[in-house]
């Protein structure tokens, strides 16, 4: 099962777990996953069913473009970080 590991402005809505097992073969399968472990997760995370602005996620520590439609396998770790802009 992949591991999500929690932001830490989502753990107080996840009983103050850091990581959670989670079903899924991709990103949003996995949030999905965890929204059913903790209601309402996933509206903030995801609101109208796109990841929030500013955050960018990873997939077995590759920042992906594909975001939530990224595959994940049984071992993916995904983690949500802010989003870094520059030029």
């Amino acid at each position: 099962m992949p591991r999500l590991f929690i932001p830490p402005s989502l753990r107080p809505f996840c009983e103050g777990e850091e990581e959670v097992n989670v079903e899924g073969a991709t990103v949003l399968e996995a949030v999905q996953s965890l929204d059913q472990q903790y209601p309402g997760v996933m509206e903030r995370l995801c609101p109208e069913g796109k990841l929030r602005a500013g955050i960018a996620v990873t997939v077995d520590q590759n920042v992906t473009p594909r975001g939530l439609a990224q595959k994940v396998s049984s071992d993916s770790e995904i983690h949500f970080l802010p989003a870094i802009g520059g030029g």
